[in-house]
C-alpha cells in the first residue's frame, strides 16, 4: 500500500500546480504588499474620524461629568461655608469651567443628533474636533482649579500654588505640547514614511 504525497504538494501555496506558469517568485514583502488593503475612500475616512471622535468623547465626558458632579456637591458641605473668599472665588471659576467643559464635550453628540441625515459629516467632523479640543482645554483648567481648591485647604501657604502649577505644566506637556510636537515632526517626514 503506497502512500502518495500529492495532496500535500497541492496544498502548499508556494508551489506551482500543474497547468500554472512557474511558482510564485515574488519575495515575501512583495506578496504582503499585494495583499494590503486598498487606501480608504474619503467617505470611509470621514466615517473613521467620526467614530474616533465619538469614542474619545465618551472617555472625556465620563471624566468631566464625574468631576462636575463632585464640584456641585462641595457647595453643600458645612466646611465650605467656613472657607475664605479666595476659596469661594476659585470654586465659582471651577464650576463655570466645569460646566463649559461639559457643554463642549457633549456638543458633538447634540450636533450629530440635530444634523443626522443632512449629508454634512465632513462639517460635523471638523466642528466636533474643535469642540473636543476646546473641551479638553476647559477640562484641564477645571482639573487645575479643583486641585488648587483642594490643595489650598489641605496644604498651607504657597505650596498649593506651586504644586498646582507643576501639575498644570504636566497637563500642558502631555495633552498639548507632545501631540503638537509629534504632529509637526510627522509633517516634516517624507510622504509614505512611517505609514501604517
Amino acid at each position: 500500500m503506497a502512500l502518495t504525497t500529492e495532496p500535500a504538494e497541492q496544498s502548499d501555496p508556494g508551489r506551482s500546480r500543474p497547468g500554472e506558469e512557474g511558482g510564485d517568485t515574488r519575495g515575501d514583502s512583495d506578496a504582503v504588499a499585494a495583499h494590503r488593503e486598498p487606501e480608504e475612500t474619503p467617505r470611509e475616512r470621514v466615517n473613521r474620524r467620526w467614530n474616533e471622535i465619538m469614542q474619545e468623547t465618551r472617555v472625556a465626558q465620563t471624566g468631566v461629568q464625574i468631576l462636575f458632579g463632585f464640584l456641585l456637591s462641595v457647595a453643600f458641605t458645612s466646611h465650605f461655608r467656613s472657607l475664605g473668599t479666595f476659596a469661594h472665588v476659585v470654586y465659582v471659576i471651577t464650576v463655570v469651567l466645569g460646566a463649559s467643559a461639559t457643554a463642549s464635550l457633549i456638543a458633538p453628540v447634540s450636533l450629530h443628533r440635530f444634523l443626522s441625515g443632512q449629508r454634512m459629516k465632513d462639517d460635523l467632523v471638523e466642528v466636533a474636533h474643535r469642540f473636543m479640543v476646546c473641551g479638553m482645554v476647559l477640562m484641564a483648567l477645571t482639573i487645575g482649579c479643583t486641585l488648587l481648591l483642594i490643595l489650598h485647604v489641605v496644604v498651607p501657604g504657597l505650596l498649593s500654588e506651586v504644586l498646582t502649577g507643576a501639575v498644570m505644566l504636566w497637563f500642558a506637556l502631555a495633552w498639548y505640547v507632545l501631540p503638537l510636537y509629534l504632529r509637526r515632526r510627522s509633517a516634516r517626514r517624507p510622504e509614505g514614511e512611517g505609514a501604517e
